[in-house]
């Protein structure tokens, strides 16, 4: 199927910014998030691509039976690592470049799930009102595909080697949740837990009873985390 990607200024580190549940590439733009941080893109500070989501054709597909969910949701990522990374590498003119990863919600899962399978290729993550593992979609359903794209089961499990070295000393984690409506700061929680487990560095943001789970709460922390703490 064709998977377009979506770019967003003229120099700078990329930011590969994920969509939330069942949503697109646009997303991002018409959901103000790409506003939120134009005044980094504008001054070349960053560059930021957007990507379809899988869920439509997977997670939130009820004709598509679980295993097959589970298999094309270990196609995305391979697609995310094998296509969209080198085509980002491309557009950067740096065949090395390491790739932040960002998102909401579902978002944040989706960036998760390839930086903690392949730090090689990406540099941060930022992870909003995210979750880290299916539980919520598999409905007890489980299998190696399962397992091996969710990081909240297999980081535990993660061997002593240069990937973990890589994400203890060259990797920037940011974890960010708000404790308002329709949150649940719970499964960001949960995740730091097992970094902290694992001795692997991140910046946890607990927000406020008045931040929910929506789009200017995911403004402010972008805004936040690309402007203040990322060094870019």
């Amino acid at each position: 199927m064709d998977m377009p990607i979506v770019r967003y200024g003229h120099y700078g580190p990329a930011l590969l910014l994920f969509p939330t549940w069942a949503s697109d590439l646009w997303e991002a733009e018409s959901r103000g998030l790409i506003k939120s941080i134009a005044p980094f893109i504008d001054a070349g500070r960053i560059t930021a691509f957007c990507i379809n989501s899988i869920s439509p054709h997977a997670w939130c597909n009820d004709l598509v039976p679980m295993h097959e969910k589970a298999r094309r949701q270990a196609a995305y990522d391979h697609y995310v690592e094998e296509e969209v990374v080198p085509f980002i590498r491309a557009q950067l003119r740096d065949p090395d470049a390491r790739i932040a990863v960002g998102g909401a919600s579902f978002g944040a899962f989706y960036g998760a799930a390839v930086l903690f399978r392949r730090p090689e290729l990406f540099s941060a993550l930022i992870g909003m009102s995210g979750f880290y593992r299916l539980d919520q979609v598999l409905h007890g359903y489980h299998d190696e595909n399962v397992y091996f794209h969710s990081p909240g089961w297999f980081v535990p499990q993660m061997p002593e080697g240069p990937q973990l070295e890589l994400l203890r000393h060259g990797t920037q984690i940011h974890l960010l949740t708000g404790q308002g409506a329709w949150e649940a700061p719970e499964e960001t929680l949960v995740f730091s837990r097992i970094l902290r487990e694992k001795n692997i560095p991140h910046r946890l943001d607990l927000w406020g009873h008045d931040m929910a789970h929506d789009w200017p709460t995911w403004h402010r922390m972008l805004q936040v985390v690309v402007g203040e703490r990322m060094g870019i």
